[in-house]
């Protein structure tokens, strides 16, 4: 592929920022400005790139819009909304509405939340009504931000509301909350939304702890169980079957028509990428655990992944950011590649969404550029193997902190911190067409695990 057409392909690319702050709400500066931790990103994408970002996250904030039951709406909440999304066109960026991060009204979420059916026709109407309110106006409509936090994170693990885990019976809230997704989405066509639809997977991906076969087998087995609970359902209208068992069914949650609604056709799969691990076989883990108290809730997580047929051990002399994430460029791209040799022509475009979190915080921002340059060289050349990636949103760690210190410090995943020389890049690498991966270290784990 000649130059002129790499440039022609990666411009394509739709390149924006996200965070955290909910239009819904009240703020100090004018409905959809952006913030100067916004900013600081915006500037980062630019300098890598060459040309600024226009896509900005606006997240809504259910229990805002609704507090007080299904019928009854806070007006001023929906009329905060629609200006920022007003001022965003008018300041010439281009607003992506996401209708669901985490948190239902506390009605919803008293009556069952995801375990109850109820919950995914309430979002459907939902959608329905902010449909009505802000139509075509904004270019890209998120369903929800994370899948997995609010059904597996809550209801089946409780990390995120300790007690309220109940173990496999709980991912009958997996099925509800896609069941919703594919209800909101017809809700929003019915509504007369022309524009892009999708909804957010937590994407999963890693490498072997050693070069032994058990321990890529160990990779296969839990990037397919992390990745496909969501993505069957969506891209196969299926659920995950385990050795032969499908836990989903199992809860007794699914009734006919439900896997044809939650298959409803989306116009891309958003995929939020955190950082990668690193997967051992259960036999392995006392060997490669570290024997020291930082490590001690990843062995406790470790003791529920055993029944699963793998674990999780910290990576070795990488760089780590400032939370003890790995700074691994190549790894977004390996992941990347992995889902589209898993799914094939089922995969439709995806965007790149949440990312940037996993780098090295408190450093300059040339050394943050870095990293950044480094990762889009390597989804670049998985775009070049055919790989289609629609866009691209950055994603402040400043915008999570609260989540960093309580989860990020609570399992860090690598053992030790060094700064890694990343080979020096062209910096306009949408206009220099210098494609070539390059690798954060000269013993790269993986790369492009493509067919």
């Amino acid at each position: 592929m000649s130059n002129d057409a790499l440039r022609r392909q990666y411009q394509a690319v739709d390149w924006g920022i996200g965070n955290a702050a909910h239009i819904t709400r009240r703020a100090r500066r004018a409905p959809g400005r952006p913030s100067a931790r916004t900013l600081q990103w915006m500037a980062d994408l630019e300098a890598v790139l060459g040309t600024a970002p226009r896509g900005r996250r606006a997240l809504l904030s259910w229990p805002d819009l609704q507090p007080d039951g299904p019928e009854s709406w806070n007006r001023a909440a929906l009329d905060r909304s629609v200006r920022a999304v007003d001022s965003l066109l008018d300041d010439g960026f281009h607003p992506v509405v996401t209708l669901l991060r985490h948190g239902l009204p506390d009605w919803l979420d008293e009556a069952g939340g995801w375990l109850s059916r109820t919950a995914a026709l309430r979002f459907a109407d939902y959608a329905a009504e902010l449909a009505r309110r802000l139509g075509d106006r904004p270019i890209r409509w998120v369903t929800s931000a994370d899948f997995a936090t609010s059904t597996v994170g809550d209801h089946v693990a409780g990390m995120t509301s300790p007690g309220r885990g109940i173990g496999v019976a709980g991912l009958a809230a997996v099925h509800h909350m896609l069941l919703g997704h594919g209800l909101a989405i017809r809700a929003l066509r019915a509504g007369g939304v022309r524009t892009e639809i999708g909804g957010t997977v937590i994407l999963y991906g890693g490498y072997p702890a050693t070069d032994d076969p058990g321990d890529r087998l160990a990779v296969q087995r839990a990037e397919s169980l992390a990745n496909r609970l969501f993505l069957d359902p969506l891209l196969r209208s299926r659920h995950l079957v385990v050795d032969g068992h499908c836990p989903v069914e199992a809860t007794g949650c699914v009734r006919d028509g439900d896997l044809e609604v939650i298959a409803t056709p989306q116009d891309a799969v958003y995929l939020s990428w955190h950082a990668p691990l690193r997967f051992t076989t259960t036999e392995k883990l006392p060997l490669l655990m570290p024997a020291t108290e930082r490590f001690r809730a990843l062995n406790d997580l470790n003791r529920l992944l055993a029944g699963l047929g793998f674990a999780v051990v910290p990576f070795n002399d990488v760089e780590t950011a400032t939370h003890g994430w790995p700074v691994l460029p190549e790894a977004l791209a390996d992941a990347v590649a992995g889902l589209a040799t898993e799914y094939g022509c089922d995969l439709p475009p995806v965007r790149i969404v949440d990312n940037g979190m996993s780098d090295a915080g408190g450093r300059s921002p040339r050394h943050r550029q870095t990293v950044l340059a480094a990762r889009l060289r390597w989804l670049a050349a998985a775009m070049d193997r055919g790989v289609q990636v629609r866009g691209y949103e950055y994603w402040s760690v400043l915008d999570q902190i609260d989540w960093v210190a309580k989860y990020a410090k609570l399992y860090p995943i690598a053992e030790s911190s060094r700064k890694t020389k990343f080979t020096a890049l062209e910096w306009d690498w949408t206009r220099a067409g210098s494609f070539a991966p390059v690798a954060a270290d000269p013993a790269a784990h993986q790369s492009l695990r493509l067919v």
